[in-house]
């Protein structure tokens, strides 16, 4: 690989994971087509994404516990229902024609978008909800559900996970982007990464730029959704799923 192309790498994860910070997921939205544009395989440059989006973990974390600590029983709920599913997704995505899903993925996506503008007042404060046996094994079930996604498919995930616990346990934006910055981002696709390159190569050599990118996007996203609050982070949410859902919408069509 180039000089030039460690630039290009560097800059896309830079951008592509400071926007994922900011909004709780979506760094593939930039840095898996760049990726494929620059040569790799689909399943290589999946696997080589997937690595590198762990440092994007590390540097939000690095600011955001600085500033909260994660509820502990709550977050192994997060870690014990998505990182099956997680495996799950890994393990069956390298023998799956996912064009149908991507298209599925693309319009849910936008419409988790269109919901969050609608909803002006969502995520904006916390208030407590579904803290029974029945709400969690529903919000562990659609978890699960959710990392058999971030296991198979690399854009907007992260985004899921954020809304629904915005949504089904009444956090805000700026709270649930700390959970899933830290947990998905980490231990999700920490494992992810791990099944994926048991089964298929990852690029060594082009991971310095990526992880670079993505350990100082992440620590600047989360420094700005710190200061600035939970309208920017709601604002930069919508944002990206519309972007992401479209992006995989017109890539699901372009392959048909």
């Amino acid at each position: 690989m180039s000089f030039i192309d460690q630039i290009i790498l560097f800059f896309a994860s830079l951008v592509a994971n400071t926007l994922s910070a900011l909004a709780g997921g979506g760094s593939g939205l930039l840095q898996l087509p760049i990726l494929l544009f620059l040569g790799l395989s689909f399943s290589s440059a999946l696997a080589t994404h997937k690595v590198a989006s762990i440092a994007l973990g590390i540097g939000a974390t690095l600011r955001h516990l600085r500033e909260s600590r994660l509820n502990r029983p709550f977050a192994l709920l997060i870690l014990a229902s998505g990182l099956p599913g997680v495996i799950t997704g890994a393990l069956i995505i390298l023998n799956f024609d996912d064009q149908v899903s991507t298209l599925a993925l693309g319009i849910l996506t936008t419409g988790l978008g269109l919901y969050s503008i609608f909803k002006r007042d969502l995520g904006q404060t916390s208030h407590l909800a579904h803290r029974t046996p029945a709400g969690y094994l529903i919000g562990g079930l659609v978890l699960f559900i959710i990392g058999i996604l971030n296991g198979s498919l690399t854009s907007g995930t992260g985004l899921f996970v954020t809304l629904w616990l915005v949504r089904w346990f009444g956090l805000d934006y700026k709270t649930a982007v700390v959970y899933t910055l830290v947990l998905v981002g980490l231990f999700w696709n920490g494992i992810g990464a791990l099944t994926l390159a048991l089964q298929t190569p990852v690029r060594w050599d082009w991971l310095p730029a990526l992880l670079a990118g993505s350990f100082v996007g992440g620590y600047a996203g989360a420094h700005l959704s710190i200061i600035k609050g939970n309208q920017l982070v709601k604002r930069c949410f919508e944002v990206l799923t519309m972007a992401v859902g479209l992006k995989l919408i017109g890539s699901a069509l372009g392959a048909a």
